[in-house]
C-alpha cells in the first residue's frame, strides 16, 4: 500500500504539473469507486486544479468552486498523469477514474503510454488498479465539508513532518507495529515503514507502548521523523513523472527477511501473518531473540 512517503512525492509531482489546469471532463468507469454523488462529478467541469496535497495517506486535490477531490489508493490504486486520452482497456490495471485536462498547469509531461490510443493531445489524469479487488475510492466534496468527512475527521496527527508526542497519542498499551499503523494515532505509516522505523530505533514490534522508557519514546519519535523523512528526500532525487507504478522504495528491513541486517550483520528474521509479514534483526530488536512465526505458533514471549 502507498505510504506517507509514497503519497507525498506523488502530490507534490502532480501538484508541480497540475495547478492551473483546466478540468474538461471527468469520469468514474470504476463502478465502486465514487462514494458520494452531490456534488455530482460533472461539477468538476469547466473548474481548475488549485493545489494537490495529501492528508496521511490520501490525495486531496483542492479544485475551484470549492470542491475538493479526497483519493485513498489504499492496496493497488494509482494516480498517474498521462499525455493522452485513455485508449484501449490497460490489461494490466483497471481504469476507475479519469480526469481529462485542458490548457494550464505545470510543465510537467508524461511521455506516451502504450495504453493510449494516439487519439487526443490532452493531458489525462488517472486513477488506476491492480489486482482483482476494487478498494480504492474517491469522494468530491465541498471544500467546507473535507474536515468533517469520516475519512478524516478520525485521522489522528500527521507522522511527518513533526510527530506528535508520542506519549500523549499512543494510548492504551499494546504492540508497537500495531499502534504505530493505527491511522487513529498517527495519520501515514503502514506496514512497510513501521518495520523501517522499529529497525531504526532498535525496538521490537511487539514491544508494548506502555512499556516504553522515557528516552526510548524519544529515540522512536526521532526514528519517525528521520525515517519518514529520509525517504521523502530519497524520492526527491529519483522521482520523476511519469511516476512509476512501483516507486524504488530505499527499504533497508522490510522484504529483506534471510539478509544482513544492515547495522550488525545478523540475519533479518520475519513473522509472518495471513496477510502481512513483519522483518526485524533479533540482535538490533529482540535481544538475541527469534519470534515464532504466527501461522504456526504463538509468538516467544
Amino acid at each position: 500500500m502507498p505510504e506517507l512517503p509514497e503519497v507525498e512525492i506523488t502530490a507534490r509531482r502532480l501538484d508541480e504539473a497540475l495547478k492551473g489546469a483546466e478540468i474538461v471532463s471527468a469520469l468514474a468507469p470504476g463502478v465502486k469507486v465514487m462514494r458520494t454523488f452531490d456534488p455530482p462529478l460533472s461539477a468538476l467541469e469547466g473548474q481548475r486544479i488549485e493545489k494537490v496535497g495529501r492528508r496521511g495517506k490520501h490525495f486531496v486535490v483542492e479544485v475551484s468552486g470549492g470542491l475538493v477531490l479526497l483519493i485513498h489508493l489504499m492496496s493497488a490504486g494509482r494516480l498517474q498523469l498521462y499525455d493522452r486520452r485513455a485508449g484501449p482497456k490497460d490489461r494490466t490495471s483497471r481504469l476507475l477514474v479519469r480526469v481529462l485536462l485542458g490548457e494550464g498547469g505545470g510543465e510537467g509531461r508524461a511521455p506516451e503510454s502504450p495504453d493510449t490510443d494516439g487519439a487526443g493531445r490532452e493531458r489525462e489524469l488517472r486513477l488506476r488498479e491492480f489486482g482483482s479487488k476494487q478498494a480504492a475510492w474517491v469522494k468530491l466534496l465541498r471544500r467546507e465539508d473535507l474536515e468533517a468527512d469520516e475519512q478524516i475527521a478520525k485521522l489522528g496527527p500527521e507522522a511527518w513532518p513533526q510527530p506528535p508526542s508520542l506519549a500523549e497519542v499512543l494510548g492504551a498499551p499494546r504492540p508497537l507495529h500495531a499502534a504505530l499503523r493505527d491511522q487513529h494515532v498517527l495519520a501515514g505509516i503502514g506496514r512497510s515503514w513501521v518495520d523501517e522505523i522499529l529497525w531504526q530505533a532498535q525496538l521490537s514490534p511487539f514491544k508494548r507502548s506502555g512499556d516504553l522508557s522515557e528516552q526510548e519514546t524519544l529515540v522512536l519519535e526521532r526514528s519517525i521523523a528521520e525515517t519518514l523523512g529520509g525517504a521523502i528526500d530519497h524520492y526527491e532525487q529519483v522521482v520523476r513523472l511519469p511516476i512509476p507504478d512501483k516507486l524504488p522504495m530505499p527499504l533497508r528491513v522490510h522484504r529483506h527477511e534471510g539478509e544482513p541486517c544492515p547495522r550488525c550483520g545478523t540475519k533479518l528474521e520475519a513473522v509472518h501473518f495471513e496477510d502481512y509479514t513483519i522483518a526485524y534483526c533479533p540482535s538490533c530488536q529482540t535481544g538475541g531473540r527469534t519470534l515464532k512465526d504466527r501461522r504456526m505458533s504463538r509468538l516467544l514471549k
